[in-house]
């Protein structure tokens, strides 16, 4: 006869009030949690003192001399090593993730002296680590480590620079998986990477011919890419001497309306904009003023952007001058 058990769920209804109520205390105390991690860096950043200032020297040498920057850890710590490593490579900094398991039976033969380490363990003792932090080591590697707790592991000792991040609790009842801790090395790792294209005077130029796909990309395109009219083409250019119906007659043959007409002077410089919105309100004022000058009714002056602008530019453009 075999013995049948049952358990009691002592959780309340998911769905009653009281238990969302306390669903979204528990949430907003992970976030408060790991807000407070990354509060604790800026202390922190003022103990590590110029032990900063060389960890970007580390980046930065590597770079300018041709080499990789590698970012390892297991677990965790390797997923964000990945992010880390990925950012770096956004911002200019040649960069790729090893694993140091992988590192052990073979990996280790792509690693030049010109390269740097930047090893990720909360802990300063994860064995993987360790072992690929002193084999780079004694090939002339320089090796970055990024901790948890007061800089007393190994990894700090066998390290050129340590960056501990001091005691960080975990978030949540139980504090069990790597949250807190993560998110701090995270940000620390961005921070340098920033830093580091900050010395380098990394360019927004340098950043688009890095991204050319996706929404950022997209806004670093050149303006005059993304053109959807062109004056003399689609978008009607006409000189100051004609009547507001005349030019809008002479635009209508160009077919689709692109809402504005631009006015020159006698040399071609750009002086005034008619848009649809001021035909509204002539026509809504005096239906009569069709027949004066267009340039005693347009916009003067308009505000412009240069041609080399970037999308992100004339984005921000609008923004700014609606």
């Amino acid at each position: 006869m075999g013995l049948v058990t049952t358990r009691t769920s002592t959780q309340p209804d998911p769905q009653s009030s009281s238990a969302r109520c306390q669903e979204h205390a528990f949430i907003t105390g992970v976030l408060r949690a790991e807000a407070a991690a990354i509060g604790s860096l800026v202390d922190r950043a003022q103990a590590w003192g110029d032990s900063l200032h060389r960890a970007v020297d580390l980046i930065v040498r590597c770079a300018d001399a041709g080499g990789s920057v590698l970012v390892a850890g297991i677990g965790k710590s390797g997923i964000i090593g990945r992010k880390i490593s990925a950012t770096l490579a956004s911002l200019g900094v040649p960069s790729h993730d090893i694993h140091p398991t992988e590192a052990a039976h073979g990996d280790l033969g792509r690693i030049r002296s010109t390269d740097l380490l930047i090893t990720l363990s909360n802990s300063g003792e994860t064995e993987e680590v360790l072992a690929l932090a002193e084999a780079l080591r004694q090939d002339g590697v320089s090796v970055l480590a990024i901790t948890g707790g007061q800089g007393a592991s190994t990894l700090a000792r066998i390290s050129t620079i340590c960056l501990s991040l001091g005691d960080i609790g975990e978030a949540g009842d139980r504090s069990l998986a790597p949250t807190c801790s993560t998110t701090a090395m995270l940000a620390v790792g961005d921070a340098l990477a920033l830093a580091a294209a900050r010395r380098r005077a990394f360019t927004d130029d340098d950043f688009a011919r890095r991204h050319p796909g996706g929404t950022l990309g997209g806004l670093m395109r050149p303006v005059t890419d993304a053109l959807r009219f062109v004056a003399g083409r689609n978008l009607p250019v006409f000189p100051e001497r004609l009547t507001v119906r005349k030019a809008l007659e002479d635009a209508a043959k160009l077919g689709r309306r692109p809402g504005a007409i631009l006015i020159t002077d006698a040399a071609g410089v750009l002086i005034g904009i008619f848009t649809d919105g001021d035909l509204r309100r002539l026509i809504l004022r005096d239906a009569a003023e069709l027949d004066q000058p267009i340039s005693a009714v347009m916009t003067r002056a308009p505000r412009t952007i240069s041609a080399s602008a970037t999308v992100r530019d004339a984005v921000h453009f609008f923004r700014e001058n609606r």
